[in-house]
């Protein structure tokens, strides 16, 4: 070996010498530094509302009462029932329509489509991410609204129904990019058992894969939830912004979400108005928080699970 070649070798020994552990470096405290950022978020919030959480609010009024009216001059109201009643119930029918979509989808796609028509069905779905929630808003508003009032005869068509239509289509990409996940994560032993059985398509599907992905499934919807409840801008502009108890799919509702994105830029800052809806934000990071930690938990407690 030449002078040269061997000084070039001494040279990219000590480079990979050196930039392995800068790159390892690089790689923990880009792991650690989203620990912070998460920790440094819920610091920030409970910062805000800690004063009036421990003091001035009435916790009970807060969680029992309907009664939403922060600019009153005679007496401030901050109950958000009706507001927990309309992210609930938004949310609720979102999951009814976009959790069976979500999983049929992933079937499909999954089980029944080639390669091509899966691949391009993929890049569809997930482009649905793609549009910005302000748009999903305008659809709701300029598409929705019309139809949902012709064809239900509903005074108006800003309600519980459009906002779950709308939130359903948002929730869609995740729930089958995680459910088809789950259920390629089935082995193939399973499907060439049940096939050399004699089961049919459908059949190999709804007994064996579904048994075996339910708990990736179950997570997929989860985290679906955790994406309709946290949704701010296609809410407000879908749901009507009315603080009340719904009674049906046409009432119109506000959300939590909502009443923070409407009313922040309002408030004094510093004022019980203002902490109060850090409050509200504390309380949706915490929902969000135990969606999460459920999907991971089930999810990891199917993988450390012993095979029976």
């Amino acid at each position: 070996m030449t002078p040269s070649l061997d000084r070039r070798a001494g040279l990219s020994r000590r480079f990979s010498r050196l930039g392995e552990p800068a790159v390892e470096w690089a790689i923990r405290l880009c792991g650690w530094s989203a620990i912070f950022f998460v920790f440094a978020i819920f610091f920030f919030v409970f910062r805000e509302a800690a004063p009036v959480l421990f003091g001035e609010l009435d916790l009970e009024e807060f969680f029992t009462s309907v009664n939403w009216r922060p600019d009153s001059t005679i007496r401030p109201q901050f109950g958000i029932l009706a507001l927990l009643a309309g992210t609930a119930s938004v949310t609720a029918l979102a999951m009814a329509i976009s959790v069976p979509a979500g999983f049929g989808a992933a079937i499909f796609i999954s089980e029944f489509c080639g390669p091509k028509a899966r691949e391009a069905l993929k890049i569809v779905i997930e482009l649905l991410a793609a549009i910005p929630s302000v748009v999903w808003g305008f659809i709701g508003y300029m598409v929705l609204n019309p139809v949902i009032i012709w064809t239900t005869g509903a005074p108006i068509g800003i309600n519980i129904l459009n906002g779950g239509i709308i939130l359903a289509l948002m929730s869609v990409p995740v729930i089958m990019s995680v459910g088809e996940d789950a259920l390629k994560a089935v082995p193939d032993a399973y499907r060439e058992a049940a096939l050399a059985l004699g089961a049919s398509r459908w059949q190999l599907t709804t007994r064996v894969l579904l048994p075996a992905a339910k708990n990736g499934l179950l997570a997929a919807a989860l985290l679906g939830v955790g994406r309709a409840v946290g949704e701010t801008m296609a809410v407000l502009m879908a749901t009507g912004h009315s603080v009340q108890i719904p009674h049906g799919v046409l009432d119109p509702v506000r959300t939590l979400t909502a009443t923070i994105a409407a009313e922040l830029g309002e408030t004094v800052v510093g004022g019980t108005h203002y902490r109060v809806l850090f409050v509200i934000g504390g309380l949706l990071m915490v929902m969000s928080l135990l969606v999460n930690l459920t999907a991971d938990l089930i999810v990891n407690g199917v993988r450390g699970r012993p095979n029976t």
